[in-house]
């Protein structure tokens, strides 16, 4: 899986997420739906675990700059949004590029995952 694909999945997961938490939970997916989730749940922790065995850039954009951190620490992104202290949907939409990063965010960065607050401050 490449990393756009990834990103793909990320977005379906999201929608499915979104539509059983908008909705009262699970129970509102198809079978189908719960079978797609967990399909592609499956699919995305393949190509994080994946992620441990390819070779590290050095990060220039925040996301590259998370998603480095993630590998350091061995974190999942719901792992990572539970030390974030916030929820999985924001985590999901940072990395997407769908939320911009704002100043209680970029200090949970600085302190949980020590990013620099100038690369933080830098916009990348």
């Amino acid at each position: 899986m490449t990393e756009s694909k990834y990103e793909k999945v990320q977005l379906q997961i999201e929608a499915l997420l979104q539509k059983s938490i908008n909705n009262g939970g699970f129970k509102v997916l198809s079978s189908d739906e719960v079978a797609l989730l967990n399909k592609l749940s499956l699919a995305a922790e393949q190509y994080e675990d994946n992620l441990q065995m390819m070779p590290i850039k050095t990060p220039t954009t925040l996301v590259e700059m998370i998603r480095y951190k993630m590998f350091e620490m061995n974190l999942k992104q719901k792992q990572l949004a539970n030390l974030l202290e916030i929820s999985e949907t924001r985590i999901s939409e940072l990395l997407c590029g769908k939320r911009k990063l704002n100043l209680e965010l970029a200090k949970k960065l600085h302190q949980k995952l020590n990013i620099d607050a100038a690369f933080l401050l830098s916009g990348n």
